[in-house]
C-alpha cells in the first residue's frame, strides 16, 4: 500500500514528531511504501515561544521525509494535495488546530483524475486523522470549529483513549472513530545498547523490550537507597498541574525534594513566585529549557519517582520513559495516564487537581520500604504487540 503521513518529523522535537517517524518505520517494515510529508515551517514563532527544532535527532530519522509544507504558503498545501492524490492512504497527524487549515486544503485537492483503465479506482485516497489531542487542553477561539471541520471530512478518526473517542463523537456524531493505545516512541538514548530501546534493528526484526538498566552480567539491578527525589519532566503548561504538585510538596513530608526539568511556557516567573510563597525554595530545583535526549539518562538516574500531576491529559510517553529507567511513577487518573501504571505495584495514582490527594500519595512514597517495593515492581515493556495493534487499527477499513 502507498501511504503518506502528513505531520511533523525531525528536525521538529517532541512526541508528535517521534510518533510520526516511528510510525513510518513500522509501516515500512510491514511492507508498505511510505513517505512522510513534513513541515519546513509549522507555526509562526510568536505562536510557539519554545524551541521548535533540534540539531540532533531524537530517534532514527525516516529517510523518505520531505519538508515542503509551510504555514505561510497555502499554494503549497494545494500542490501537496495534488501530489498525494495517487496514494492509497493519507494519514494526518493532528497535534493542534493550527494545522487544520493546511490539512483541509490538502483534503480539498486530494482528487484523482478519472482513469479509463481503472474505472473502479476511488476518486480520492482513503484518509485518516490521528488525534494526539482531539481538542487542545488550553483552547483558543475557533479550535472546536476547525477540529469539527477536519474530523467531518476524513474517512476515519484514530484516537488514543475511550475518553477521546467520546470527545470526537461529540464533535462529529457521524464520524468513524477507532481507538488504539498510544504505542511507545521514546527518544533515542542508550540503556546498555546503541539502539533506541523501543526500536527493532532497522525496524525489521524482533522488538527489543524497554528494560530498566541493570548490571552488565545480567543479574538483578540493586535497588538504590531511597533519597526522596521527585522529578517533573517535560514542557510546563497550566494543564500539567505543576502548581498542584508544588502545593502538595509544601504540605507533604519534608524529606522530599523536586526537580522540574523542561521548557516553561511563558517563563519561570510564576513558578518561582509560588515556590517562594510556599517557602520550599530549598527543596525545589528548576532546570528550565528543552532536555535533549542525551541528558535524559542522567536526569532519571537522579530520580526516585516521576510525578505526572496533570489536571487534564490524553496520553503520555513519560511513564514508559520512567519505567525504561527503572523509576516508579506517581500519576493522576486524568485521561489515559494511569492506564500504564499498576497502582501499588510500579507506581501510585491520585485524583487530578486534588492537592490533598497528591499529598497523600507523597506521604506513601516517602516511606522507604514503599518506595523500594514500587521500584522493584517496575518491569520491562515490549512495544511490539502495541505497535501491531496500532497498525491494525490504522489500516482497518
Amino acid at each position: 500500500m502507498r501511504i503518506a503521513l502528513v505531520g511533523p518529523a525531525h528536525p521538529y522535537k517532541g512526541g508528535g514528531a517521534r510518533h510520526t517517524t516511528e510510525l513510518a518505520h513500522r509501516l515500512a517494515a510491514a511492507g508498505h511504501d511510505v513517505v512522510i510529508e513534513s513541515w519546513r515551517a509549522q507555526y509562526p514563532a510568536w505562536l510557539y515561544p519554545g524551541q521548535q527544532l533540534l540539531d540532533v535527532p531524537e530517534g532514527e530519522p525516516y529517510p523518505r521525509t520531505r519538508r515542503r509544507l509551510a504555514w505561510y504558503r497555502p499554494d503549497g498545501w494545494l500542490a501537496e494535495g495534488r501530489r498525494l492524490a495517487s496514494a492509497d492512504l493519507v494519514v494526518f497527524a493532528l497535534l493542534t488546530p493550527l494545522q487544520v487549515p493546511a490539512y483541509l486544503t490538502i483534503l480539498a485537492s486530494l482528487r484523482r483524475a478519472s482513469d479509463p483503465l481503472q474505472p473502479l479506482l476511488p476518486r480520492r485516497p482513503r484518509t485518516v486523522v490521528i488525534c494526539h489531542n482531539v481538542l487542545p487542553h488550553e483552547r483558543r477561539l475557533g479550535d472546536m470549529a476547525l477540529t469539527r471541520a477536519l474530523l467531518s471530512r476524513v474517512d476515519t478518526v484514530l484516537v488514543h483513549s475511550p475518553a477521546q473517542a467520546i470527545q470526537a463523537r461529540d464533535l462529529v456524531p457521524a464520524a468513524s472513530v477507532v481507538t488504539a493505545q498510544m504505542p511507545p516512541h521514546l527518544p533515542l538514548y542508550c540503556l546498555g545498547g546503541d539502539d533506541p530501546p523501543q526500536t527493532p534493528p532497522a525496524h525489521g526484526g524482533a522488538a527489543r523490550p524497554l528494560v530498566p538498566p541493570g548490571p552488565a552480567d545480567g543479574g538483578t539491578a540493586p535497588i538504590a537507597p531511597w533519597a526522596g527525589r521527585l522529578l517533573f519532566f517535560g514542557i510546563v503548561r497550566p494543564y500539567k498541574g505543576l502548581d498542584v504538585l508544588l502545593r502538595a510538596l509544601a504540605g507533604g513530608p519534608p524529606n522530599l525534594t523536586l526537580t522540574v526539568a523542561g521548557e516553561f511556557w511563558g517563563g519561570t516567573g510564576e513558578t518561582e513566585n509560588l515556590v517562594a510563597e510556599l517557602r520550599i525554595a530549598d527543596r525545589v530545583r528548576l532546570r528550565p529549557g528543552y532536555v535533549p535526549a542525551s541528558e535524559i539518562p542522567a536526569l532519571f538516574a537522579a530520580a526516585d519517582a516521576l510525578v505526572l500531576p496533570y489536571r487534564e491529559a490524553t496520553a503520555s510517553q513519560n511513564a514508559l520513559l520512567a519505567f525504561a529507567h527503572g523509576v516508579p511513577v506517581i500519576t493522576t487518573t486524568a485521561g489515559a495516564l494511569a492506564d500504564l501504571v499498576r497502582n501499588g505495584v510500579d507506581g501510585l495514582t491520585c485524583a487530578p487537581g486534588d492537592v490533598a490527594d497528591l499529598a497523600r500519595v507523597l506521604r506513601e512514597i516517602s516511606v522507604p520500604e514503599t518506595a523500594r517495593r514500587l521500584r522493584a515492581g517496575v518491569t520491562a515493556t515490549d512495544p511490539a504487540p502495541c505497535w501491531a495493534d496500532y497498525l491494525k487499527a490504522l489500516l482497518v477499513r
